[in-house]
């Protein structure tokens, strides 16, 4: 790309663009219109103008006719505005990671919690755009040796972590962050905690998190959109199995079946 490129595109500039992610899961798409629909919020929340060809049958083309050869994985898709003209022209960028089944844990995680710097708690702060928070989130982490990073709200309460959300299980009660705290709004989240409600696996309860919180959870969970599911092994002193949300994400993945989108 030229440096006239760099210069018309508001991304690299200002950067002004949001990010979503479709799943590929056994050579098919899941959560497609769950995504669409969340895109279509983000990007009115960045007050950008929707194309008349974004539709959900657009992208569901696009995405299956890219060529991917792994069967499973991740599409971020970051829409942006690059300027021709005078005026405002949306495009869209794919990138795809591969990985093991969605509804898999991928890996276990130690975090912390990054206490000099807060996340806001309006609109803006649950889409995926540009954050410098995660900018200096993520050299926080690398430093001390940490896979991710709790970040709080001015409120000094669990907003989110770089990458994604914070699910702590105690007993039958499974607490997640409220979106007003800071938290991201996550297609492939809600997906998981509605199918648990719906069967009645766990009480769900949305509510401001205290940082405390984390070491009187049994298991917690972290639910990315961009990387996938974690399990959180340690945070600080405490340190936590899984047992639970293996047994919980088996009897999810059980209810997409072989469905296409």
């Amino acid at each position: 790309m030229t440096i006239q490129n760099f210069e018309n595109n508001r991304a690299f500039t200002h950067g002004e663009a949001v990010k979503v992610h479709f799943f590929r899961r056994n050579g098919e798409l899941i959560l497609a219109e769950d995504t669409y629909f969340h895109l279509m919020s983000s990007m009115r929340r960045m007050r950008m103008e929707i194309p008349m060809n974004y539709t959900l049958e657009y992208f569901t083309f696009m995405l299956n006719s890219l060529g991917n050869t792994a069967q499973n994985g991740i599409h971020q898709l970051m829409v942006f505005p690059i300027m021709e003209n005078g005026k405002k022209v949306i495009t869209h960028h794919e990138h795809f990671l591969a990985i093991k089944d969605i509804c898999d844990i991928q890996k276990t995680v130690v975090l912390d919690i990054q206490k000099e710097i807060t996340v806001n708690t309006h609109f803006l702060s649950n889409i995926r755009t540009y954050s410098p928070e995660n900018c200096y989130a993520q050299v926080y982490a690398v430093e001390n040796d940490l896979d991710d990073v709790i970040l709080l709200n001015p409120n000094k309460k669990i907003a989110r972590t770089i990458h994604g959300n914070l699910l702590l299980l105690k007993g039958e009660e499974l607490r997640v962050v409220k979106p007003s705290e800071g938290a991201y709004l996550s297609p492939l989240m809600e997906s998981f905690i509605t199918h648990l409600h719906k069967k009645k696996l766990a009480t769900i309860t949305e509510a401001e998190i205290a940082p405390f919180e984390t070491q009187q959870a049994e298991e917690i969970l972290l639910i990315s959109d961009e990387l996938g599911i974690m399990s959180v092994n340690k945070i600080r002193a405490k340190s936590f199995e899984n047992n639970r949300f293996t047994d919980l994400l088996e009897d999810w993945k059980q209810s997409f079946g072989n469905d296409k989108v």
